[in-house]
């Protein structure tokens, strides 16, 4: 399935941590498109493992994680509002 996967988290003194173990689990899996927004077809043992490494990690009321998913991608639109700023979603489009 294609995913789109967006983070926020609380920056405190455990959140730059937080922030780089986030970053690492979800580049393991999908391409890194823009700050805390990854992009990517996720099977669904490799949906299971990411939600699961990512917990490890995700504070409860302080840190945020969506993931968006969609069977295929050719019932997703993606506009760019403005030029994007290298071709890292050439491989989706």
């Amino acid at each position: 399935m294609y995913s789109i996967l967006i983070y926020d988290i609380h920056l405190d003194k455990k959140g730059k941590r937080v922030l780089r173990e986030i970053f690492k689990t979800a580049k393991k899996y999908m391409i890194h498109i823009q700050n805390s927004v990854f992009e990517g077809e996720l099977s669904p043992d490799q949906y299971k493992n990411l939600s699961s490494e990512l917990k490890k990690y995700l504070r409860e009321g302080l840190d945020s994680c969506i993931i968006f998913s969609s069977r295929n991608i050719k019932w997703m639109d993606k506009d760019f509002i403005v030029k994007e700023t290298d071709n890292k979603t050439d491989t989706f489009l």
